[in-house]
């Protein structure tokens, strides 16, 4: 019997070509008030000439100011991201249904021992997948909610795409967190403008990638992101697991995993030897993504490992 033979439930839809997206809010900056003298002097020198203020940015281009990051939702929708700005497409349906066991668990009662159910990584047998494709929606589709915010890290060292898949420039990220010890996340982590999802890139290429990955430093940094904040999911976007050896170390540092297949691209043994190096950790899920039931759909699978 096959691996998606097993699978505990189906989504079925027709694909959704409608929905134009809104156009992002932008905040108005408020300059700061002049502080008048208490007593003038006798002699008052000439006024300063004021300030202008600078131009504003363009409309639909990223935008990047210290650790605040806006995301161009328009140009997200228009390479099938899911948006809340997108209307209830087919796709935007598809990851409220896959997200939804997983938020079920992440917040459920959690054994002794057991890694915490609110860090998710997501992760693929090989490149090309669908893995960030499917690490950004999910993120998108949680930041939907109303009780909880998302933290999506780039955690493909190697090969790190998930800044560049929104169109944001590169940025110091969690390699650079777990080589300098006074480095803190918030120096490094990205803000956006939904308010309720931030970003932690991959940062600095190491050739170390593994050992700092299977290092003191990154459990502690674990441990310290799935605490700190009791509505926060975490979710890392992984390196392949047949291409790379940080992906099974990072694999033990995971509550949950979910292991993306392409339809009709991951072969069957691929699939097993993916599930095979992730032996011994626990809620192991499939996302069978690219799907097509009909000419002219794709639905993606939501399977219990």
């Amino acid at each position: 019997m096959s691996i998606i033979e097993k699978a505990a439930s189906r989504i079925e839809h027709k694909k959704d070509e409608q929905g134009a997206p809104a156009a992002a809010a932008r905040a108005a900056e408020n300059p700061a008030p002049a502080t008048a003298p208490a007593t003038a002097p006798a002699t008052a020198p000439p006024a300063a000439p004021s300030m202008e203020a600078p131009a504003a940015a363009p409309v639909h281009a990223p935008r990047r100011t210290a650790n605040q990051v806006e995301l161009d939702l328009e140009r997200m929708q228009a390479l099938g991201l899911v948006t809340a700005a997108g209307g209830r497409t087919t796709l935007v349906e598809d990851f409220r249904i896959i997200k939804r066991p997983l938020l079920k668990r992440a917040f459920g009662p959690r054994a002794p021992g057991e890694k915490p159910g609110n860090l998710i990584m997501v992760t693929s047998s090989l490149p090309g997948e669908g893995k960030t494709f499917c690490s950004i929606n999910l993120a998108m589709s949680i930041a939907m909610e109303l009780d909880h915010t998302v933290l999506l890290i780039d955690a493909d060292v190697a090969r790190p795409s998930v800044l560049r898949t929104l169109g944001l420039p590169a940025h110091r990220g969690l390699m650079d967190i777990l080589l300098d010890d006074k480095l803190d996340m918030a120096d490094v982590m990205l803000r956006t403008n939904v308010n309720t999802l931030s970003i932690l890139p991959a940062g600095s290429n190491n050739p170390r990638a593994t050992e700092l990955l299977a290092s003191q430093a990154m459990s502690t940094f674990v441990n310290e992101i799935a605490n700190r904040y009791p509505d926060r999911i975490v979710i890392f976007d992984s390196p392949p697991l047949l291409l790379t050896s940080e992906a099974h170390v990072l694999a033990s540092h995971m509550g949950q995993i979910a292991l993306v297949v392409e339809a009709e691209g991951t072969t069957q043994h691929a699939v097993k030897e993916s599930l095979r190096q992730l032996e011994g950790c626990s809620n192991v899920n499939l996302i069978y993504n690219k799907t097509r039931e009909f000419p002219g759909t794709e639905t993606y699978d939501y399977h219990y490992g």
